[in-house]
């Protein structure tokens, strides 16, 4: 069976990098080709509760491109980086079958890694284990709980921080489902969704410099607080408080969202609340960038600062790839 080699663009940055708003106008400008659809790659984006916070886009911008994955998921039901790429691998091929370029946009490097490396095929893991594993961090404490973990699955453990629950608790599920350790799962041989006869896939990182990095998030956190976030997450306490979340769920851990809750709360006042939230994003925005430098060295990486020149310098590396027919 011959297999025709379909084209995607994949695009990653930093938090407020503007890669959402290249990927729209990218997308715009496949109409000639075909026209193209944009699939979410943010873990957080994917969450239905906080639009505002988590900079999804706008009911204005989805209307004049697809956007697929993005609010699917209510809070209480978490994806793991296996699971959104299936996800996505199934939006890519629908789009294919439209005749539509997929372009794929987050900042979630895992994501992307699980789309085109693939990761070990863990098995998927019961809702009586995560709630038993949730009970008990809540019981121990997170300090207690890794170093439960570290007697029982040393190797994972001690690539973990303390202060990481959602992969303290990922390593405690996989060993009690499964009886063995995260670590060794992880060394299995891994499949992508995908092979290389069937996508092209053209990668383009964005790195801006770091510094207007985290001018940009202070400046969008200010934006996001007056147009909005603070109700999005009163709505989101509300929730949790009537249903029992954990504080452990990816989105009640989401940048932010903690100070903001401390705030709602009582426990912090509401400048300091805002300024601990912007340097959480600007922290955030550093990793991102670390993962970058050391994780997608093969990507084109594009160091532009204006927007102009940013999607000047994208839209070439578009043309030689092929995809839109220009020389």
């Amino acid at each position: 069976m011959t297999i025709v080699q379909q084209h995607a663009v994949l695009i990653a940055g930093p938090t407020a990098s503007g890669k959402s708003a290249v990927a729209l106008r990218l997308a715009e400008a496949l109409a000639d080709a075909g026209g193209a659809v944009i699939i979410n790659a943010d873990s957080m984006q994917l969450y239905r509760e906080l639009a505002v916070l988590t900079a999804r886009p706008t009911q204005a911008e989805t209307d004049r491109v697809p956007h697929r994955l993005y609010g699917i998921r209510p809070a209480w039901e978490p994806c793991s980086a296996g699971q959104w790429a299936a996800l996505a691998a199934a939006e890519i091929r629908a789009g294919w079958q439209r005749g539509q370029t997929p372009v794929l946009v987050g900042g979630t490097g895992l994501y992307f890694r699980a789309l085109t490396v693939g990761l070990a095929e863990i098995p998927e893991i019961d809702p009586q284990t995560r709630a038993a594993a949730r009970q008990y961090m809540a019981q121990l404490g997170p300090a207690a709980f890794h170093a439960e973990l570290a007697m029982r699955d040393p190797q994972t453990a001690a690539a973990v921080r303390p202060t990481d629950p959602q992969r303290l608790l990922r390593a405690w599920e996989v060993l009690a489902q499964t009886g063995r350790p995260l670590a060794e799962w992880q060394q299995d041989p891994v499949r992508a969704p995908f092979s290389d006869e069937e996508v092209k896939f053209t990668s383009i990182a964005l790195m801006p410099e770091r510094q207007e990095i985290y001018r940009r998030c202070d400046q969008r956190f200010d934006a996001m607080i007056a147009g909005g976030a603070l109700d999005e997450v009163a709505a989101l306490d509300k929730l949790a408080r009537a249903h029992g979340l954990p504080d452990s769920l990816p989105l009640m851990r989401a940048v932010g969202v903690p100070y903001l809750r401390g705030y709602l709360q009582g426990e912090l006042d509401r400048a300091t609340a805002i300024e601990k939230a912007k340097t959480a994003t600007r922290r955030y925005a550093k990793r991102q960038l670390t993962w970058i430098r050391h994780q997608m060295i093969a990507w084109n990486i594009v160091n532009a600062q204006d927007s102009e020149s940013l999607y000047s310098e994208i839209f070439s590396i578009i043309v030689k790839s092929g995809l839109t027919g220009q020389d």
